[in-house]
């Protein structure tokens, strides 16, 4: 089965769920006849159906009736309704990509009729088609299957395959919460510029050039970025005065625990759902 022929259910296009919906309609990996959208929000659909010529479903059930490719793109706290409503919908066959933060390939399998399943963690970036998405696959999906998703999540950037889901939550804390802690940086640096008497609008494009700038030569040269940053210290200079404090405030270390804190509670959130689903089970 190729990827052109392939009936397509999106159920959620917020902010992750409509990136991915827009990169795969914009690069032409399916025609908007061949996707079918639900969300709560009806309005958020609308611009997809006008644009692309999507369909627009009542319900996430109608939605997935007779779709060989489901996305849930929804919330983490929602994902155990959606699941109930479309479990019957689904057949062994039918590949579910999950994008809902903290929810394991066993809970999907537990609620679903298929083993069929990928869980993905992308990024904000995938908006402008210059996303990281992490995923892993359950045990059972193909080798034809994983090539369509390769190519499925490759319209909205780059993505990696990773072999446990634990990588999925280190990913979540390096590439999927990074966007913020790079955005507190530059904001950092934006309102310091403005201090010193800058116009915001310049400073804004000074900060943003100079990281998108880094990156790139980064990605070039393929050195440590220690080399790249000793290229530009000199000895008893004004780059060397900024990196002594920023050590001194301990920078690094605070980055390191920063990025520690949002893996173990990405963690923490998932065995907190699993004890709840238990609990649910119990009373039932």
């Amino acid at each position: 089965m190729t990827k052109e022929n392939r009936k397509i259910a999106v159920l959620g296009v917020g902010v992750m769920g409509g990136a991915i919906l827009n990169g795969i309609l914009t690069k032409k990996f399916c025609s908007g006849s061949e996707v079918t959208v639900y969300d709560l929000i009806p309005e958020k659909v609308r611009p997809f159906v006008d644009t692309f010529g999507v369909k627009a479903a009542a319900s996430a059930k109608a939605a997935v009736q007779g779709a060989e490719v489901v996305v849930l793109a929804v919330k983490p706290q929602y994902i155990n309704a959606l699941m109930e409503e479309i479990a019957e919908e689904l057949d062994v066959e039918t590949l579910v990509i999950s994008i809902a933060a903290g929810v394991s390939l066993s809970r999907l399998q537990e609620y679903l009729n298929t083993g069929n399943l990928i869980r993905v963690m992308p990024n904000t970036p995938a908006r402008i088609g210059s996303g990281v998405s992490g995923w892993i696959a359950d045990r059972s999906v193909s080798e034809e299957d994983k090539a369509y998703v390769r190519s499925f999540l490759a319209q909205v950037g780059i993505e990696v395959e990773v072999r446990n889901e634990d990588q999925i939550d280190q990913i979540g804390a390096i590439s999927g919460s990074g966007p913020a802690f790079v955005y507190l940086f530059m904001e950092a640096m934006i309102d310091t510029g403005v201090h010193m008497g800058m116009t915001r609008e310049a400073v804004t494009e000074l900060v943003t050039q100079t990281l998108i700038g880094s990156a790139e030569y980064l990605r070039a040269r393929g050195e440590h970025p220690a080399v790249l940053r000793n290229e530009v210290t000199s000895p008893g200079g004004t780059t060397a005065e900024g990196l002594y404090y920023l050590e001194r405030e301990n920078f690094r270390a605070a980055i390191a625990r920063c990025m520690w804190a949002c893996h173990d509670r990405t963690r923490q959130l998932r065995n907190e759902s699993a004890r709840r689903e238990k609990n649910l089970d119990i009373r039932a």
